[in-house]
């Protein structure tokens, strides 16, 4: 894991999104977590690129070539109050499949980056350690599979971006 902050250049934009509902795409974690007696929704809502995104989005994408990352995609996350994501580690399907990343998954890197302060009942885990407290820029990046939980246990919608991309291997 990687942290560090990004200076803002970003408005809230990023709130007037067209924001979507998928289910969690890791079927034995779903079941799992259902057995453990969490509630049934385990994400939040995104808008990614199939869909428009905010004007500088752009910045972003040209911030993570420039560490090395190709075939970039980002998506806006809204947690909203009650949602809970158990700790897991994502393992990015679809992105797989559209890059012929299959074997080399471990070439793949995600970030998050929190578009707002942190509020209270906002957390993130990453490794097995809490997050909080973070400002607008915070930035966490991971390896491929590498574990990590998000929750929205306050009174406030939650919003980060979510950027995937791979290296050279």
């Amino acid at each position: 894991m990687i942290y560090y902050n990004l200076a803002k250049f970003w408005d809230d934009e990023f709130k007037h999104l067209i924001y979507t509902n998928e289910p969690f795409n890791d079927n034995a974690n779903t079941r799992h977590w259902l057995e453990l007696g969490f509630p049934g929704k385990f994400t939040g809502d995104m808008c990614d690129m199939r869909n428009e995104q905010p004007s500088w989005n752009n910045l972003f994408i040209k911030h993570f070539e420039q560490l090395g990352w190709a075939d970039i995609g980002t998506s806006y996350y809204r947690m909203m109050p009650g949602t809970v994501l158990p700790t897991h580690g994502d393992v990015y399907l679809k992105y797989v499949e559209l890059f012929d990343l299959a074997g080399r998954e471990k070439t793949i890197r995600r970030a998050v980056v929190f578009l707002e302060d942190w509020a209270p009942g906002h957390y993130a885990e990453y490794l097995n350690k809490p997050f909080t407290e973070w400002r607008a820029g915070a930035t966490v990046e991971w390896t491929y599979d590498e574990p990590h939980m998000a929750a929205n246990m306050g009174l406030v919608p939650r919003y980060t971006l979510q950027i995937t991309g791979h290296v050279n291997d």
